[in-house]
């Protein structure tokens, strides 16, 4: 079994900031069976996204980031959210298939690309709660110690969930097919998640680094970020998506020389959130 999770604790002296990375794992399972073509899953990753906030280590920060892919099960979904179109018998638990599952990108991934499907078969339900056991539950586990924890030293918590996105929209995504996309994305699920002047320092930070900046549109925030932002108890989490056309060619998979400057971008801004927390009572 591959690893599940990974955690990178902080370096010198540690601040009350975990960072997670839930979708750039790049180690497939040997049971998991896709029958699309490989490179179309790798698509999938949100790749080299725990390399790029990397950098927040050395200034305190915690980082958990997952080894396992998305596609075969995705630590930002309900385990609710299961798509029973992929199962071979009905699921014996609480089951509420969402939007997500409705787009084939569920706890379980049906499709890839919004229309690919990944799997020629149905799974079984021992798998499905195999990869629940092994790698969604594990994943969370780590990520809720690392928030607890400094939560418990600090007395309050700030968490960057950390993604990224294609550069466009395809045929299933929220935002339709073919729509540019802005270079960051912040999520708070439409301010409930992080305190708000939060939300607003690291969009007006990242804007006079020279990127375009978009809130809750097209993306608000999934499971992860619900879990863990709870602002009136000082916890407060903060999804934060980046345009893979800044630092990677996605056809090819291969990082582009831009890759650099984001990295040392995404540092800097990790600095000025400490020093933003610093400040705060």
């Amino acid at each position: 079994m591959s690893e599940p999770v990974f955690v990178r604790q902080p370096e010198g002296d540690p601040a009350p900031l975990v960072l997670d990375s839930p979708h750039s794992g790049d180690v497939y399972p040997a049971d998991f069976g896709a029958a699309c073509d490989p490179a179309l899953l790798r698509q999938a990753e949100d790749a080299w996204v725990d390399e790029l906030w990397g950098g927040a280590i050395a200034l305190g920060a915690t980082m958990v980031a997952a080894g396992f892919p998305r596609a075969y099960i995705d630590p930002n979904r309900a385990l609710e959210d299961m798509d029973p179109a992929l199962l071979d018998e009905p699921w014996p638990g609480p089951i509420a298939p969402g939007d997500k599952s409705g787009r084939g990108v569920g706890l379980i991934w049906r499709l890839i690309k919004g229309e690919v499907p990944i799997y020629g078969r149905r799974l079984s339900v021992a798998e499905v709660q195999q990869r629940i056991d092994r790698y969604w539950v594990p994943y969370h586990a780590a990520l809720d110690r690392a928030v607890d924890d400094a939560f418990a030293r600090f007395g309050q918590v700030w968490h960057i969930d950390c993604h990224s996105m294609q550069a466009t929209g395809n045929k299933r995504s929220v935002d339709g097919d073919g729509t540019p996309r802005a270079d960051f994305v912040l999520g708070d699920r439409d301010g409930t998640t992080c305190a708000a002047d939060f939300t607003r320092f690291v969009a007006e930070r990242v804007a006079a680094m020279g990127y375009s900046v978009k809130v809750n549109d097209p993306y608000k925030g999934v499971e992860i970020v619900r879990r863990h932002g709870r602002p009136a108890e000082g916890r407060h989490s903060l999804q934060i998506e980046l345009n893979r056309a800044l630092y990677m060619d996605e056809e090819a998979h291969a990082k582009i020389p831009r890759f650099q400057q984001l990295q040392a971008d995404l540092t800097t801004l990790t600095r000025d959130l400490v020093a933003f927390i610093a400040r705060r009572p």
